[in-house]
């Protein structure tokens, strides 16, 4: 079934069968209404603390912001790493803590638990990332630099 052209309404609107009808449009905006907008204040914008980190680490990150002005973008992202390296170690911790440091295997041998490399690894990164920020602000000796046995 065709759908139904009421002839009458469209012939007395000018429109015929075949025309093209479309809504009319909103008038664009000018320029100066664009750049009011802009112009708008807005509320201070500082930098917002991960969802994702636990409370406590939550709680540090934002007192580190605040106490050592980290406003550049990649002091916030080493701090971000930092925290979530910090998480990582103290969730492993938890799980040793419940299931203890090592396992009895298929074969009946003692195992270290995976949750000991996992915690080991985000201390290490912890400590070298917060090595990287040097929130301190002292100098001190490069670590990676070799060292000569014997001298």
């Amino acid at each position: 079934m065709a759908p139904r052209f009421d002839s009458d309404f469209f012939d007395s609107a000018g429109i015929k069968r075949g025309d093209i009808v479309t809504a009319p449009r909103k008038p664009r905006p000018t320029p100066a209404k664009r750049s009011e907008k802009a112009v708008e204040p807005s509320a201070p914008k500082g930098p917002k603390v991960p969802p994702w980190l636990e409370e406590p680490t939550r709680a540090w990150w934002l007192s580190t912001v605040a106490e050592h002005d980290l406003l550049e973008e990649h002091h916030l992202r080493l701090l971000t790493l930092a925290c979530e390296a910090w998480d990582r170690g103290q969730q492993a911790r938890a799980q040793i803590a419940d299931e203890g440091p090592t396992y009895v295997d298929r074969f009946d041998a003692p195992r270290m638990h995976p949750a000991v490399k996992i915690e080991h690894d985000a201390r290490i990164d912890f400590a070298r990332i917060l090595r990287e920020l040097d929130l301190d602000g002292a100098p001190g000796p490069d670590p990676r630099q070799r060292r000569r046995g014997g001298h």
